[in-house]
């Protein structure tokens, strides 16, 4: 795998929460999707690849040759958008541009007019508090774009945003990667509507990661089966997940278990990631 970033046991331990251990790789040209319930430390790990969180233990290397976050061309080469609004509240559009100018070398006031006309944000005269949480999520996502960035790092992006906006997002992320360079890696609790963007998935719970790897070979891993109520018993001990009743039931296992499904009366077919996610975060949730 060509890397844009690698992590190595990075750990960081709270009063009642531990990051433990993460090691992962995020391929270079594609969208990562980050992806877990709410307190699964998604957004504690971002925090800690975009340099806002510090103390943490563990080996973080960017773009191949650098181990320091505070190095420039890394602070110039990442662009990082928060779950949450980071500009200030009673700042109008000359503020926003004044701080980013002043901030980073590779941003472009010009492009950022063109992204706020594209993504539909009126900020003449506003002051950001005047704007809704999902043109605060576009205004934060032109910050990034209207910079020449290697690396998106985005919390929950499609969270606040309508169908029509988390369509042109995936649009977005398609046209960044395009060039085989750059790559984004997003954090969701909900994969549904961006799985069709999502090359490589990172699944988290607790703390910890508990799969990962290109969609197209976790859907190869994993399969989903249905079958009649009455075999449901029978069947339960071999799959990941499963629910069922007198009707039927469905469920995700292992395609190394999927002889043991080969009968008349099952019907095996292909997971869709959401699925996939679902089921073995659920798993985590009761072991």
């Amino acid at each position: 795998m060509n890397t844009i970033l690698s992590m190595k046991n990075i750990t960081k331990s709270y009063k009642k929460f531990t990051l433990d251990n993460i090691t992962a790789e995020i391929p270079t040209g594609l969208s990562t999707a980050l992806i877990g319930t709410n307190g699964a430390g998604k957004t504690t790990l971002l925090d800690i690849i975009a340099g806002i969180s510090m103390n943490f233990k563990g080996e973080m290397n960017y773009f191949g040759k650098y181990s320091d976050v505070n190095e420039p061309y890394v602070r110039n080469a990442i662009g990082y958008v928060s779950a949450n609004n980071y500009f200030g509240i009673d700042w109008k559009l000359k503020n926003i541009k004044s701080v980013l100018s002043a901030a980073f070398d590779n941003f472009s006031s010009e492009r950022f007019d063109e992204l706020l006309k594209k993504f539909n944000i009126d900020m003449d005269g506003k002051k950001v508090m005047q704007l809704s949480d999902g043109n605060i999520m576009r205004l934060m996502l032109a910050s990034v774009l209207a910079r020449d960035t290697r690396l998106l790092v985005l919390d929950e992006p499609a969270s606040p945003l309508d169908p029509v906006m988390r369509d042109r997002l995936c649009d977005m992320f398609r046209e960044y990667t395009s060039d085989g360079e750059r790559s984004v890696l997003f954090s969701t609790h909900n994969i549904a509507d961006m799985e069709n963007v999502t090359d490589y998935a990172i699944i988290m719970a607790n703390g910890t990661i508990i799969e990962q790897g290109y969609v197209d070979d976790l859907k190869e891993k994993y399969i989903l089966v249905h079958g009649d109520g009455e075999n449901y018993d029978r069947f339960k001990p071999y799959m990941v997940d499963s629910s069922g009743g007198k009707s039927g039931f469905e469920g995700i296992a292992l395609d190394s278990e999927r002889h043991r499904f080969e009968t008349g009366d099952i019907i095996i077919e292909a997971p869709r990631l959401q699925q996939i996610c679902v089921g073995l975060l659920k798993n985590a949730e009761n072991n």
